[in-house]
């Protein structure tokens, strides 16, 4: 069962990158992000990060972006969920 960040997670990303209804749902661990989503190109890239930071109450400093960061779904939520628990 997800849990309340898994659940955030899904939420801000169909929201920022204007997903379908539903699309976040089938994202599992090894869901490609970055390179495989059309949505999140690297302009995209700046407003998810900021809508991370605002809907979760995280700050998130420029030298903790990786690209593995964004590589997969499970990246994202595991550097967020770090992140929560920090």
């Amino acid at each position: 069962m997800p849990d309340d960040t898994d659940l955030l997670l899904r939420r801000i990303l169909t929201d920022v990158l204007g997903l379908k209804p539903g699309q976040a749902d089938a994202f599992d661990a090894g869901t490609g992000l970055f390179g495989h989503l059309p949505e999140l190109d690297s302009m995209a890239v700046a407003g998810l990060l900021t809508e991370l930071e605002d809907r979760l109450d995280i700050v998130i400093d420029d030298d903790e972006i990786e690209g593995e960061m964004l590589e997969t779904y499970g990246g994202l939520r595991s550097f967020v969920e770090a992140k929560r628990a920090a």
